[in-house]
């Protein structure tokens, strides 16, 4: 579920596999947005001795689109640099790490921040300092310090590139167990397989006690927005230079070439589960003003018609809607298009146009939810600050999708129709108290990582 290990080829390149994309008004700062992106996933915090760390050869980038052409009107450049200060020695660290500075950290990395817009680029900031892995109480004592000195304000933006907690949960043991629910896991076609409990089991978050490297920035709204169009795309992308060799006498990859793109993300779910196997890897090398060729995986998603088959009897309303072939139009506004006016209500909307385009939109006019009104259902549940308009953190957009596929939101386009019962019952029975790390409530908003002493497998 959303982007971890998506797709064949990028599934071999980690350091370039992006997991997630976030994009919501700051709650702590209402005049800016905060895009965050995650790459380099499912990471155990016990990986030494060479632990995790963004890949020198690759060009990380977070695209805005504000005029609706899918196409990138301005983009942020990320660029990693690692320094060794000792080649004799195995370790990361010699000693505690203490600051960002500490001569006991062997093995650290900087980075640039460049702005790219029409055909102007312009670096605004270059040598700024990634916090080391949290290593373990020993290593990497006050490590929350440590993650607070690596944010940096450069240009009137914040920055910060490296270790998060990761704040992503989902079964994925049942998941892709042939779409197992637990919480549901007694409706299931076992297909032989011995009979499940008679009720229903508590999730299980896979994605708990492990570690992501993030990219976040905090933007000022105005450096974002059209005049009179507050609604913006966001996705990530990473690129490679086109020619890669072995260097058998200094054992080290050399590249070269243009830079072409190996992987992107916008919404959560779109490669993971509807693109077919075929497509995957085409669809990571594309921009997205070229979905439209894969439109159909959405408009026709396959797991729609595999439910009533995994769970007979149970989605039979939605097993006709896809037996009639019509478009699922519901599912197009939601991740390719944006959600006109009128549809929620009369007021809300993300729409950005015609152009089919898989992108997180975020009208950047509606203003952050208060902590205690935030629903992570997001607009579903009437929470008009969460998914799909944008993406916060905590949002659960594993149950948001899923619904959304199994017939809730097909009303919205076809008021006669009236989802099965048990749409309301899918679940992967996890929520935001599934992260065992709390989500911070200022920038970078995801939690301090997991360490590999106290988490060790």
């Amino acid at each position: 579920m959303s982007s971890h290990r998506e797709a064949p080829e990028i599934s071999k390149d980690p350091v370039a596999d992006s997991t997630d994309v976030y994009a919501f008004v700051s709650p702590d700062q209402p005049n800016t947005v905060t895009l965050i992106a995650n790459y380099i996933p499912l990471q155990l915090p016990a990986g030494g001795p060479n632990f995790y760390e963004f890949g020198d050869d690759v060009l990380y980038e977070i695209h805005v689109d504000n005029n609706g052409d899918g196409q990138a009107d301005i983009s942020y450049q990320f660029r990693f640099t690692t320094q060794v200060l000792d080649e004799n020695t195995f370790l990361y660290n010699t000693g505690p790490i203490k600051s960002l500075t500490d001569p006991h950290w062997n093995r650290r990395q900087s980075y640039s921040v460049s702005v790219v817009s029409g055909y102007s680029q312009r670096t605004i900031a270059t040598g700024l300092t990634c916090p080391p892995c949290n290593i373990g109480p020993l290593s990497t004592p006050k490590y929350a310090n440590l993650a607070a000195d690596a944010i940096h304000s450069v240009d009137g933006i914040t920055v910060f590139a490296g270790q998060r907690a990761e704040g992503f949960y989902v079964d994925l043991g049942s998941i892709f167990d042939l779409g197992n629910l637990r919480p549901i896991e007694q409706l299931h076609n076992t297909f032989g397989v011995a009979s499940f409990p008679p009720s229903g089991a508590p999730g299980v978050n896979a994605t708990n006690h492990l570690n992501v490297h993030s990219i976040a920035i905090q933007v000022p709204i105005q450096d974002l927005v059209r005049t009179n169009h507050p609604t913006i795309g966001v996705w990530t992308s990473a690129s490679r230079q086109r020619a890669q060799v072995w260097d058998v006498d200094y054992g080290q990859n050399v590249s070269s070439g243009p830079y072409r793109q190996v992987s992107r993300l916008g919404n959560p779910l779109v490669n993971e589960v509807l693109n077919g196997m075929g497509q995957k890897d085409l669809w990571n090398t594309l921009p997205p003003s070229d979905d439209k060729q894969f439109a159909g995986n959405v408009t026709q998603p396959g797991l729609a018609a595999l439910l009533n088959v995994l769970y007979p009897g149970k989605f039979t309303t939605l097993a006709g809607l896809v037996a009639s072939k019509k478009p699922r139009t519901d599912l197009e506004a939601i991740l390719l298009t944006g959600i006109p006016a009128g549809v929620v209500n009369p007021t809300f909307t993300n729409y950005t146009g015609p152009v089919l385009a898989d992108m997180l939109r975020l009208n950047t006019s509606i203003s952050p939810t208060p902590a205690s009104k935030v629903n992570n259902l997001g607009v579903v549940a009437g929470d008009l600050a969460g998914f799909p308009n944008g993406r916060r953190v905590m949002d659960d957009v594993v149950t948001i999708e899923l619904r959304a596929i199994a017939g809730l939101t097909y009303p919205l386009v076809d008021p006669s129709y009236t989802p099965d019962g048990a749409v309301s019952a899918i679940t992967d029975g996890l929520t935001p108290a599934s992260v065992s790390a709390s989500y911070l409530d200022e920038f970078p908003y995801l939690g301090v990582p997991y360490d590999g002493f106290d988490n060790p497998s």
